[in-house]
């Protein structure tokens, strides 16, 4: 033993002064100690979501936190599935997660109210109406399990379709849609169509096989996802909005020391939903600019809620999900004022 002491002591001084790094399940105490943060997505490397949201922010906590924060970005789905990414930084398989809420239905509902037809008109809009209803408890509590970062929404999602002119309710009829959440198949069904639930991940093999007719997306996810390379015809409807969120495992950030919480407290919250709102709507209007370049078909209906053809479709497929809602105890009416009430005021 005493032989063996000097070389401990030895090793430990050495540990002491290089420092270690650890994986975000381990508080970072020592201000030498780097922690990584390991954060999944689902969107491709080369989408804006990826370059021009999540990259920064992650270089921004590298640098505000003097390299002690190192957040590796994981996308492409890679170290989590798109519907299984809230999960995982709940229990912790990853310490940041981002997800559609639409993408577990169900899990979400109250959150989802905000996806209804006309309540935004833009994804700044929308991220402003998502955070606002966060920041005043409207639907905290469906995020109780999580330390939740920021809020995004995308904008108004349309048709896309290959050769199909979707101009009324039943020209949907007899085709296969996919959709991205309960909401939107709920309006895709009342139209008339079939809506096919499947990640945006595998809708371009799904077109290219036949096994969809068109799908439902925002205009920032067709470019994304490069499907405006399939389609050909496009029926600008704002019929919903997607809600996103973006979150990181409680216990990670309970163990991290104040000041490195404070970093990550600076660049959560409604300053980062409206960087998140400007970044989709330039990506909503750069894609819908090269489906026209490109001579496709576009098909503008601005207001369905006042259109004779659409409004019973979007307005039974609201109430439906409103009934759904309050089934399961929940005040979805009080719920659905409150989204009314942020849209309003977030209006651009």
């Amino acid at each position: 033993m005493k032989k063996r002491l000097p070389m401990s002591l030895a090793l430990a001084a050495l540990l002491g002064m290089t420092g270690c790094s650890q994986s975000g399940d381990t508080a970072a105490t020592d201000s030498t100690e780097t922690t990584t943060l390991r954060f999944s997505h689902f969107w491709p490397a080369t989408a804006a979501t990826h370059t021009e949201i999540f990259e920064p922010w992650a270089k921004k906590i590298e640098e505000e936190s003097g390299g002690r924060l190192k957040v590796e970005i994981y996308p492409s789905a890679t170290l989590s599935k798109p519907d299984a990414t809230y999960d995982a930084a709940a229990k912790g398989t990853v310490d940041i997660g981002s997800q559609l809420q639409g993408y577990t239905n169900g899990r979400f509902p109250l959150t989802q109210v905000a996806e209804l037809p006309g309540l935004s008109n833009s994804a700044t809009q929308m991220n402003c109406m998502l955070q606002t209803l966060y920041d005043d408890g409207v639907i905290a509590k469906e995020y109780e399990d999580t330390h939740l970062l920021f809020m995004m929404g995308t904008g108004p999602g349309g048709i896309h379709t290959i050769d199909k002119a979707i101009r009324a309710p039943e020209d949907l009829k007899g085709l296969r849609i996919r959709r991205p959440s309960a909401i939107a198949g709920e309006i895709i069904e009342a139209a008339g169509g079939t809506p096919v639930g499947l990640p945006a991940t595998d809708i371009y093999t799904s077109l290219q096989r036949g096994v969809l007719d068109g799908l439902s997306l925002p205009w920032d996810a067709t470019g994304s996802f490069r499907l405006i390379e399939l389609t050909n015809t496009h029926t600008n409807i704002p019929f919903y909005s997607s809600a996103i969120m973006v979150t990181m495992n409680k216990n990670t950030y309970e163990r991290l020391p104040d000041d490195l919480k404070k970093v990550i407290d600076d660049n959560s919250g409604m300053a980062m939903a409206a960087a998140a709102g400007k970044v989709f709507d330039a990506e909503d209007a750069k894609y819908m600019a090269e489906a026209k370049a490109k001579g496709d078909t576009m098909i503008d209906i601005p207001n369905p809620l006042s259109d004779p053809k659409w409004k019973a479709p979007l307005e039974a497929g609201t109430q439906k999900y409103l009934s759904d809602v309050k089934a399961q105890g929940l005040d979805a009416d009080s719920v659905y004022k409150k989204a009314q009430e942020a849209s309003a005021a977030c209006k651009s």
